[in-house]
């Protein structure tokens, strides 16, 4: 008596084609979900070159300037929350948070430099604050590369039939870098020159 295979070998093709797509779209949410973790990393480390360069302008520009204590030690402050936190999935939005309240006190900082002309045209100063000026283009760059992954990853998790995979590998979606408010208005420069 034959029997008759035909039927089992088709299940198996189906079964197994099945399990390799399963498998690619694992394989491909997991890619995804390391290169934001890597992104994210890129992001820390333009973010520590900041922190580190952050004390330098402020003990230069203690030197000059009395009256914008309590603005260097909001700096320093801030500087020393923002470098404690560790980039894990519940602090981003934290450090995202944290890095926006940075970049305003440095901006009032770096226009009030306009008051001291000593400090203007202290070759020190104007040194720290052109590297400055590069690391944050470096941020800058490094907050795209961040977006563009979140961007992939979030599209992969929403997306059927990745979101079932994710879903149940418990993959959620990532934040995006968004500007605050105070960034994404016109700044005016008087207002900080008192």
């Amino acid at each position: 008596m034959m029997l008759d295979y035909t039927g089992f070998i088709v299940l198996g093709v189906i079964l197994l084609i099945v399990f390799l797509v399963i498998y690619n779209i694992y394989v491909q949410l997991i890619i995804k979900k390391n290169k934001v973790k890597e992104a994210m990393a890129g992001v820390d480390v333009q973010l520590n070159k900041r922190y580190d360069l952050i004390p330098n302008i402020l003990v230069i520009a203690n030197k000059f300037m009395e009256h914008e204590k309590e603005l260097i030690s909001e700096v320093t402050k801030l500087r020393t929350q923002a470098a404690s936190l560790k980039s894990q999935q519940d602090t981003i939005a934290q450090k995202f948070d944290l890095d926006n309240q940075i970049v305003s006190k440095m901006d009032k900082l770096l226009v009030s430099v306009e008051n001291y002309p000593q400090l203007k045209s202290d070759q020190t100063m104007l040194q720290a604050m052109q590297t400055y000026n590069e690391v944050e283009e470096h941020i800058a760059a490094a907050r795209r590369f961040y977006n563009s992954a979140v961007n992939e990853l979030n599209n992969a998790v929403e997306i059927f039939p990745s979101s079932v995979v994710a879903s149940s590998l418990g993959i959620t979606c990532c934040p995006f870098y968004e500007a605050s408010e105070a960034a994404k208005s016109s700044v005016n420069a008087s207002d900080y020159l008192k």
